[in-house]
């Protein structure tokens, strides 16, 4: 995700340096300025810094949300700010050319571009997970044990001692993916003799609150150990069986098909509640490893206004029973309409109807119109195939939303262009309530109204509109793009 940044604007350093350095009305936001930033910024550990402009509106929006998390972070991480109008020279030398730029420093040392939430919450969890070293030396097995008894998953290096070679390759590695995960590393293996190892390697702990006895809590690394082989096995191995679907990690989950059981899941307060439905969803997901769908388990409320615009599900819908879904990383998606059956067998019978290739993809749609007579076309989710790929028939299809304003303007002018063509038996002219309705593949729709041809012969090829909104424009288009010659309405005059 790009953050918004306002541009720098063409004016002279001689200006720049003319603004008076401005006084920080709040002690947790440290400024810095051209003075002080060497001097200060070295006493900090980690320090996330905010290179801003008074004038810019992104800077503007940020700043409430900045202040909170310094508060929160008070004592952890230091959160710091510098006016590039007032203090040039500095945000010249770290690259700055938009703004806000947020950077992390270690000891006053540039250490990387911070390209995390910018809210005061995303701001706290991002920078919490800065903090410290990038690999935690552990010493004893106790260490070890408090370690691995996390919320979260914990990758943990063994090694013969601290001059390993391989462990220096690890805390590299280490360094890249902190962001992501958990590290540590151990330089006496008889620490970790109790989990088998007896030579050097990595170990994958899963979470305590995610065991199951479907899989092993430990997952043991013995190939050769490079950042590439370390980052593979970690992304292969780091979510097991069935793993719990946050907001945070749903992103890295999706690339793959997926299949979600939606409920009542709280893993702070209810771990056994909340593992009695994921057991069952994995004992059935252990029979179809390897078939090229993965597995998962959320919590119903933190989706739910996802599961609303997807898959139409209501605040009351589902009860306290599972919902569950497969979302493709192409995008179909399918539902399991039977109710979850405690024994697993509605999971099974669902599964084994979507490997055979029998599920009906779900669609959102509103109703197809019992009367469409007007030159404009409505379309539905339901109803695109018929419409818009019609073998005979090329199609202008207007993706659109009710409360766009843009769209509003054009639909007398769209109007238009149906009633001209109206006769005309090789093109229709379309539109389709895009928030209501599930756009199909193939139609990237990012903003509204967004305007597609579908010619005869390449309904899988649609070509985006991109000219002009008057009639003239659209006219010019369909002629130079229909299959057919195309008439106006009621005259023989060819276009």
């Amino acid at each position: 995700m790009v953050a918004a940044v306002c541009l720098l604007p063409a004016v002279t350093v001689a200006l720049l340096s003319s603004f008076p350095v401005a006084m920080s009305l709040r002690r947790d936001v440290l400024e810095l300025g051209d003075a002080d930033f060497d001097y200060l910024a070295t006493e900090h550990e980690t320090m996330l810094v905010k290179f801003y402009a008074p004038w810019c509106g992104h800077c503007k929006k940020l700043a409430p949300e900045f202040e909170k998390a310094a508060t929160r972070l008070k004592g952890t991480v230091q959160l710091a700010k510098v006016d590039c109008t007032a203090h040039s020279e500095t945000c010249g030398r770290f690259g700055v050319t938009g703004y806000p730029t947020l950077k992390i420093f270690r000891y006053g040392k540039d250490s990387a571009p911070y390209d995390g939430p910018r809210t005061a919450d995303g701001i706290y969890q991002y920078m919490k997970k800065q903090t410290g070293p990038d690999s935690v030396h552990l010493k004893t097995k106790e260490d070890l044990q408090t370690f691995v008894n996390n919320y979260d998953a914990s990758i943990v290096g063994v090694f013969s001692g601290a001059d390993s070679s391989r462990l220096a390759e690890f805390r590299m590695a280490a360094g890249l993916l902190r962001e992501q995960f958990r590290f540590a590393h151990i330089t006496d293996l008889q620490i970790a003799e109790e989990h088998g190892v007896d030579s050097e390697s990595v170990l994958l702990f899963r979470p305590p609150r995610l065991a199951s006895a479907f899989e092993d809590r430990v997952v043991v690394f013995k190939d050769y150990l490079t950042i590439s082989s370390l980052r593979r096995f970690i992304r292969d191995h780091i979510y097991g069986l069935c793993p719990h679907m946050t907001m945070e990690n749903r992103d890295r989950l999706r690339v793959r098909d997926l299949m979600t059981a939606y409920y009542d899941l709280d893993y702070h307060h209810n771990v056994r509640g909340s593992n009695y439905w994921r057991n069952r969803v994995m004992k059935v997901a252990s029979k179809y490893t390897g078939r090229g769908l993965m597995f998962s388990v959320a919590n119903k409320q933190d989706f739910l206004p996802e599961l609303e615009d997807d898959f139409g599900l209501g605040m009351s819908d589902g009860g306290e029973l599972p919902f569950v879904t497969i979302r493709t990383r192409l995008g179909q998606k399918y539902i399991m309409r039977e109710e979850f059956t405690r024994d697993g067998q509605s999971l099974e019978r669902f599964l084994e109807d979507y490997f055979a290739g029998r599920l009906k993809r779900y669609i959102k749609s509103e109703p197809i119109p019992e009367k469409n007579v007007a030159t404009v076309k409505v379309v539905v989710a339901e109803s695109f195939d018929d419409i818009v790929n019609d073998p005979n028939k090329d199609a202008l299809i207007q993706f659109y939303s009710p409360t766009c304003p843009h769209c509003k303007k054009l639909e007398p002018v769209y109007r238009e262009l149906a009633d001209k063509l109206y006769s005309n038996p090789n093109i229709v002219i379309a539109k389709m309530n895009a928030v209501d309705n599930d756009v199909p593949l193939g139609y990237d729709v990012q903003g509204f109204p967004t305007i597609y041809f579908v010619p005869v012969g390449k309904k899988d090829e649609p070509i985006r509109y991109q000219g002009g909104r008057e009639l003239k424009d659209f006219l010019k288009f369909l002629k130079r793009e229909a299959t057919h010659s195309l008439k106006f309405s009621g005259s023989r005059n060819e276009l």
